[in-house]
Formats: C-alpha cells, sequence, structure tokens
C-alpha cells in the first residue's frame, strides 16, 4: 500500500536533487537558504549519550 504523503514527499525530494543534478553541496546549501529565509527558529537539542546494554558489549576471544 502506497502513502500518498510519502509519495509526493518522494517525488519532490527526486524534483530538487534533479534542479542541483545531484550536487549534494548545492542541494545543502539550497536548503540552508530556505531555512534561513523562513527565519523559523532553529532547535538544536544536545545529544544523548547511550549507554551499552548486554547486548551490545562484545566480548574479545
Amino acid at each position: 500500500m502506497k502513502d500518498p504523503i510519502v509519495e509526493e514527499v518522494r517525488r519532490h525530494r527526486i524534483e530538487h536533487t534533479q534542479r542541483f543534478q545531484g550536487d549534494l553541496s548545492a542541494i545543502c546549501a539550497d536548503l540552508r537558504s530556505v531555512q534561513i529565509d523562513a527565519k523559523h527558529k532553529v532547535v538544536r537539542l544536545p545529544s544523548k549519550k547511550l549507554m551499552p546494554t548486554s547486548d551490545s558489549v562484545h566480548t574479545t576471544r
């Protein structure tokens, strides 16, 4: 089952990528300028330190 919202997001992503011929630096620069122009407050949360679980601890042999 295809989600129409997901399909729309993918279509826009493809169009945006084609607009900049796949140049990731140009795509990121464009997205940054859109973000600045929008004048929305950007929230940056501190990263969370992950604690290892018993499943993630590796033993050496």
